[in-house]
């Protein structure tokens, strides 16, 4: 199964993450890479390894970046992942035990997210296609993230990934306040009717980041990670914080 499958990851200054994500997939014959232009190290590292192609592309939204790099594949799977990804031995071996020639055209896995390289109990990352026939699939965008859209029959697998970003802060508050901004967008626009719970409680604003507090330390068991499990309930309140302002300012101010 590895033979038929080409790994896909988008690259904007990952100097930090890159070299683990690529380490994890010394056994891919060919690694394509979308790389929006990095400023960093991030080409230098990537270049000093030979199986990895970098095509570059001025980045317009995640779900056009990956579509065009779908178009620089020719194998019959991709393995979509993010630069901060590390998969796992045990998923690299669920992988190779699985057998082509099935009806089942992608697979799901499910993430351990780290913080400074820890892997916590929980997460609120929920499963993700990752791995799919090339053929079958098209990227749509969904927010401030995007999601891939496979024909045919899906299942999800046993192993992890490991989500596992080592960007520094300030970075971090930048993506955020990004994501934050199209993240809105998305939830002023949609008809309440048509937003998940979880949506509607965040268009409240005021209730949702004291729900992710105690969701992340109590009922995903972070306080059982010591200081990193309060580290990533931090990351998430703050982020849901930045949220309500930025539903604030739009809904006040009609920014």
């Amino acid at each position: 199964m590895l033979k038929k499958i080409t790994p896909l990851i988008l690259t904007y200054n990952e100097a930090p993450n890159i070299e683990r994500t690529i380490q994890a997939l010394k056994w891919a014959k060919q690694i394509v890479v979308i790389d929006s232009y990095s400023t960093d190290e991030t080409l230098e590292i990537l270049h000093s390894y030979p199986q990895v192609e970098i095509f570059q592309n001025k980045f317009d939204s995640f779900a056009s970046q990956c579509n065009y790099g779908l178009g620089k594949i020719s194998s019959e799977w991709v393995l979509s992942l993010d630069a901060d990804y590390v998969l796992t031995d045990e998923l690299i071996d669920e992988i190779t035990a699985l057998k082509a020639e099935t009806n089942i055209n992608s697979y799901s896995v499910r993430f351990k997210y780290c913080v400074f390289g820890k892997p916590l109990r929980g997460t609120l990352l929920p499963p993700r296609k990752v791995l799919y026939k090339r053929e079958k699939a098209i990227y749509q965008d969904d927010g401030h993230a995007h999601r891939v859209v496979v024909e045919g029959n899906s299942i999800i697998l046993y192993s992890y990934i490991y989500h596992d970003d080592r960007k520094p802060l300030k970075r971090w508050l930048w993506a955020q306040d990004r994501y934050m901004v199209i993240e809105t967008q998305k939830l002023l626009q949609t008809p309440t009717s048509e937003l998940s719970l979880g949506d509607r409680i965040r268009r409240e604003k005021i209730i949702a980041p004291f729900i992710i507090l105690f969701y992340c330390l109590i009922i995903k068991g972070g306080i059982l990670d010591g200081w990193h499990g309060w580290y990533y309930a931090f990351q998430r309140v703050l982020a849901e914080i930045l949220l309500s302002i930025r539903l604030i300012e739009a809904e006040k101010f009609k920014t």
